[in-house]
C-alpha cells in the first residue's frame, strides 16, 4: 500500500446549538453594554470607562471569533477551499490583535496627558456603569460555565468574561473613592493605564499565537515531540519523516506524516487506531498518513533538518 490517507473530524462533547446560543446571547449583551459604556464614558469625562469599554469591545470581537469558528466548522469544504473556511478565524484573530494594540496606544496617550491636570470626573456615574458591567460579564461567564469544562474555545470565552467582571469591579471601587473623597481624580487615568496594561498583555499573546498560526507553526497546545515519539514506537513502524503539524483554524489542528513500514500497512483498522489516538491524546483533528516500505528515499525538502550531536 503506497499511500494511505485518513481524516478524522473533531467532535465536541456538548451540543453545538447550545454553545451557539450562548455565544449569541453574550455577544448581544456585551455589544449593548459597550455602546452604553462608551457613551457614558464621554458624558462622565472618564478615560477609565472608555478604556474598559475598549476592553469589553475586544472581548466582543473575541466572542465573535469563537462563535464564528463554530459556524465556519459547519461549512462543507469545496473544490476550491478543500479545508473549508476554518482558517478565516486565524486571519480575524490577527487583525483583531493589531487593531487592539493601536487602540490601546491612543487610550494610553490620552490617559497620560490627563495626569498633568486631572479633569473632574462624574465618579458616581462611573461606578454605576461599571456596576452594570459586573452584572453583564457575570451573566456572560455563567453562560459558558458548563461548556468550559469540555471545550478549550468556550473555556477561553468564560475566562475572558470572568476577567472583565473583575476589571469592572476595580472601576467601581475607583469611582466610589473619587465620589466620597471628592478628590483623587488622578485615579481615573491611573486605572485607565492599568486596564490598558491588562489588554496589552492579553492582546500580545493573541498577536503572537495568531501570527504563528498564520505562518503554519505548530500550535502552542500541541506537543510535536510527543507525537513523533508515539508514531515512531507504533507497532510495525521503523521510521517516520515529513511530519508537518499546523493549525487549520484557531481551534483545529492538522497533521501529515510519512510512516516507513517494511511489511506494509496491515489494515484500515490500523490507520483508524492511529487517527483515534492522535485526536484523543494529542488534539489532532485531521490527519493524513502516507505509508512507505522504505525501498526509496521519499524525504521532502521541507522536512526540518536534524542537527548532529
Amino acid at each position: 500500500m503506497a499511500h494511505t490517507h485518513h481524516s478524522h473530524e473533531h467532535s465536541h462533547h456538548h451540543p453545538k446549538h447550545q454553545s451557539g446560543r450562548a455565544f449569541a446571547i453574550a455577544i448581544v449583551l456585551n455589544t449593548g453594554f459597550v455602546i452604553i459604556e462608551f457613551i457614558y464614558g464621554f458624558i462622565a469625562n472618564s478615560t477609565a470607562l472608555i478604556a474598559d469599554a475598549g476592553h469589553n469591545l475586544s472581548d466582543v470581537l473575541g466572542l465573535v471569533l469563537a462563535g464564528g469558528a463554530i459556524l465556519l466548522a459547519r461549512k462543507q469544504p469545496s473544490k476550491r477551499y478543500t479545508y473549508g473556511l476554518r482558517s478565516t478565524s486565524i486571519l480575524a484573530a490577527l487583525a483583531n490583535a493589531m487593531l487592539l494594540l493601536v487602540a490601546c496606544g491612543a487610550i494610553a496617550w490620552e490617559a497620560i496627558e490627563r495626569f498633568n491636570q486631572p479633569p473632574v470626573v462624574e465618579s458616581l456615574t462611573v461606578s454605576a456603569i461599571a456596576g452594570v458591567g459586573i452584572i453583564i460579564n457575570s451573566i456572560s461567564a455563567l453562560l459558558f460555565l458548563k461548556g468550559s469544562q469540555h471545550d478549550m474555545n468556550i473555556r477561553g470565552a468564560y475566562l475572558h468574561m470572568a476577567a472583565d467582571a473583575a476589571v469592572s469591579l476595580a472601576v467601581v471601587i475607583v469611582g466610589l473613592v473619587m465620589f466620597y473623597t471628592n478628590d483623587y481624580y488622578w485615579l481615573d487615568p491611573a486605572i485607565t493605564l492599568l486596564i490598558v496594561l491588562v489588554i496589552v498583555i492579553g492582546t500580545w499573546s493573541l498577536l503572537r499565537e495568531s501570527m504563528r498560526l498564520a505562518l503554519s507553526a505548530v500550535p502552542e497546545n500541541i506537543d510535536g515531540t510527543a507525537i513523533e515519539a508515539y508514531l515512531r514506537h507504533t507497532n510495525g513502524v521503523t521510521d517516520c519523516h515529513d511530519l508537518h503539524i499546523w493549525g487549520l483554524s484557531t481551534t483545529e489542528t492538522a497533521l501529515t506524516v510519512h510512516l516507513v513500514m517494511p511489511n506494509g500497512c496491515p489494515s484500515d483498522a490500523f490507520i483508524d487506531d492511529i487517527a483515534h489516538t492522535l485526536e484523543h491524546d494529542f488534539s489532532i483533528h485531521h490527519c493524513t498518513l502516507q505509508i512507505e516500505q522504505g525501498e526509496t528515499n521519499h524525504v521532502c525538502s521541507l522536512t526540518p533538518k536534524r542537527h548532529a550531536h
